[in-house]
């Protein structure tokens, strides 16, 4: 029976039930669902809303203090990295807050370890800024 599910399943001429849709529908609803993703993150997590609001900020410097596209990119990308682990890192702690209130050593570690990723990205931040920064402020280049 599960290889006749399989089979069907797995022939885009058939159709199959209880799955997501394919094509375009497929990437409009994984947009949406994304869309969601945002937006609860924006209504429901503090440390995500400073960080879009530092990336507001800082995108323009970026521009601004890097010289080339490649350095440009590196500033601003680096600041994404560390948007799209908040998230990541949110939705480690929500999963765990859902499932029970005690405190247990697993659930606290899962919950600092997410938050040593972001952490380590953000210094992957400075790193990347630095190695950007430093070598133009040396050798005269913003002046």
């Amino acid at each position: 029976m599960a290889a006749i599910c399989l089979f069907l399943c797995t022939h885009d001429s058939l159709p199959c039930f209880g799955h997501l849709p394919r094509g375009p529908r497929r990437i409009f609803q994984a947009a949406r669902w994304s869309w969601q993703g945002l937006r609860a993150a924006w209504l429901h997590e503090s440390s995500f809303r400073l960080e879009v609001y530092l990336l507001i900020v800082l995108t323009p410097v970026a521009i601004w203090l890097g010289q080339t596209p490649v350095e440009r990119a590196l500033m601003i990308g680096s600041m994404l990295l560390v948007l799209a682990m908040e998230l990541a890192n949110s939705a480690i702690e929500a999963v765990i807050e859902r499932y029970g209130s005690e405190i247990h050593e697993l659930a606290g570690r899962a919950k600092d370890m997410g938050s040593a990723a972001v952490f380590v990205l953000m210094m992957n931040v400075l790193l990347c800024w630095a190695l950007v920064v430093v070598p133009h402020a040396l050798a005269g280049s913003y002046g």
